[in-house]
């Protein structure tokens, strides 16, 4: 476990990502939120964490906590509500061992079938911006990564157990989310977590079948090639990590368990960050089941009102009360009705995982959590000390933190922040908690 002191011994750069795809084998998974992968292995190379020490991110994301303890040697586990999230973190961890292998189970990936389907299911969810024929196409080979990389293991007679999802099937999913990222941009945006659905008679996306195959194939052979490149970097042998999908607010991991928390929760910005990955849920929708509508609603930081009466409660303390009584009481239309309702939500749920959180540190283990401030309206939102105020009632005591302000963020791409505001800088804000 860590001591106390080493706090201030702690290498804690920006967490912001520089907007740059980053060299090799993290350039293929470009998921815009999250730390990157040098703030993450900053931490865990100075915290002096014992080598059995076991790590975990509550909020995984595409596995930058998960990924960097695995390559250090450490155990550790992710969660996510996500299972596209879930399927990018595994795909990542992939041994370059495997490197060799994906170019010739993408050939027979890609080999046509003259019996395959030459129509769409009544409800295929590609079919939302792909005509009928390309999304015909890519279900096809969506349906032989199915058929020849997940078995009984993975796809079970009660549900998709993604926990037991190999690495290899991982990557092809992967390699086939990049091809149908690239297909969608016409109807991506300047929001990143914006893929909007074809308007009225706007003409969907259409594809032939060599076209798909030759950019699959394409892909795929980039994240082999770049994979057999880290084999020739000098490693510690890869630690054992666990990926679940589960809900932070309903799911905790066994008491007193983990040394060392590493995590991002979602920014309080009504970002739907389940918008981000739509072509990808689309393409998981036979494996999953997953509706985005239900997705977002469980995600902390939804913009849907919550379907049941919230109540501030006093242990979020002072500064979050004065933060929800102003939203409540601002003269902007749907403030009250709206707005607050989904703050409430927003605070209720990340109180909930705090506790699940500092429940699972062992006594005087460290949570290190990465925290955005943000604003409604001209209101600001003093987030970094909110979470502080909860934590501490969650029996984590902060000993350091480290801001760093940002010019720019993912809330001032909406262009009716600047009626309140004319600054869109924020502060990102490191916090280092130990267990009292």
């Amino acid at each position: 476990m860590p001591r106390h002191t080493s706090f201030n011994k702690l290498n804690i750069i920006s967490p912001k990502r520089n907007g740059l795809p980053p060299p090799g084998w993290e350039g293929f998974f470009p998921y815009y939120a999250g730390y990157p992968e040098g703030f993450a292995r900053g931490i865990l190379e100075s915290i002096q964490l014992p080598t059995n020490a076991v790590v975990f991110d509550p909020w995984n994301g595409s596995g930058t906590t998960t990924y960097a303890a695995s390559q250090l040697g450490f155990t550790s586990h992710g969660f996510d509500l996500n299972p596209v999230m879930i399927t990018v973190a595994r795909a990542r961890l992939l041994p370059p061992s495997e490197a060799d292998s994906i170019d010739p189970l993408a050939k027979e990936v890609c080999k046509y079938d003259p019996n395959e389907a030459r129509t769409a299911a009544a409800d295929e969810p590609l079919c939302i911006w792909f005509d009928e024929g390309t999304a015909v196409h890519l279900r096809t080979i969506e349906r032989n990564i199915r058929r020849q990389l997940v078995g009984s293991m993975t796809q079970t007679a009660t549900g998709l157990r993604l926990d037991h999802m190999s690495g290899l099937a991982a990557t092809f999913y992967v390699g086939l989310f990049a091809v149908c990222r690239e297909l969608t941009a016409p109807f991506r945006s300047t929001n990143p977590t914006w893929l909007r659905k074809p308007k009225g008679k706007e003409k969907k996306i259409s594809a032939p079948r060599n076209v798909i195959v030759q950019k699959l194939l394409k892909s795929l052979h980039g994240m082999a090639t770049a994979l057999a490149e880290r084999q020739k970097t000098k490693a510690t042998e890869q630690g054992r990590c666990d990926l679940a999908l589960a809900d932070t607010t309903k799911t905790a991991l066994r008491s007193a368990s983990v040394d060392l928390v590493l995590t991002s929760p979602p920014y309080c910005t009504r970002i739907d960050y389940t918008a981000a990955t739509r072509i990808e849920l689309a393409v998981m929708g036979p494996l999953t089941q997953t509706l985005p509508k239900q997705l977002s609603r469980q995600m902390i930081g939804t913009t849907r009102v919550p379907q049941h009466e919230i109540k501030v409660d006093a242990a979020w303390g002072a500064r979050c009360g004065k933060f929800l009584r102003a939203v409540k009481n601002h003269p902007s239309k749907a403030s009250e009705i709206y707005y607050y309702r989904t703050h409430l939500d927003y605070f209720e749920k990340l109180a909930r995982s705090l506790q699940h959180t500092s429940d699972a540190l062992k006594p005087k283990g460290a949570a290190i959590l990465v925290i955005q401030d943000s604003y409604y309206k001209e209101l600001h939102n003093p987030l970094p000390a909110i979470v502080a105020d909860i934590a501490g009632e969650c029996g984590l005591a902060l000993r350091r933190r480290e801001d760093f302000r940002l010019g720019h963020s993912m809330t001032g791409i909406n262009p009716h922040t600047r009626a309140y505001r004319t600054s869109q800088d924020v502060v990102e804000s490191v916090l280092c908690f130990s267990k009292q």
